[in-house]
């Protein structure tokens, strides 16, 4: 009877290890979900930035260059570090790019009250 209730025992603190380490695995992919919607979402604002600043101010000075080039660091380096990264590592980059997006928003507005004081 002792060597059941002990079975029991031992399969029960498995199944709740099994349990933590699945839960710890979908909050990874969750942000890692999260990191590369974010990753996609500015490159597409930024594209569409570069040809509204590029109608404007030229390739000269295209505060989008920058920007891009920085959303192609963090891409590599998620190519190349993704898969071990930590979850804070994970958050952290998608800070970044969220931080980037607000940036390049924030020129954008400029632009846009500077052409509505030309017209």
């Amino acid at each position: 009877m002792t060597r059941i209730v002990l079975l029991l025992l031992v399969a029960a603190v498995i199944a709740g290890v099994a349990v933590g380490l699945r839960r710890r695995a979908g909050r990874r992919q969750r942000a890692m979900t999260q990191l590369l919607d974010a990753a996609d979402a500015l490159e597409e604002r930024l594209r569409t930035a570069r040809v509204e600043i590029e109608a404007i101010v030229g390739n000269d000075e295209n505060p989008v260059r920058d920007a891009m080039q920085e959303m192609l660091r963090q891409r590599l380096w998620l190519q190349q570090h993704g898969a071990d990264a930590s979850l804070d590592q994970l958050v952290t980059v998608r800070e970044s790019i969220d931080f980037a997006r607000v940036r390049i928003e924030q020129q954008l507005d400029q632009i846009e009250r500077a052409r509505a004081q030309l017209l």
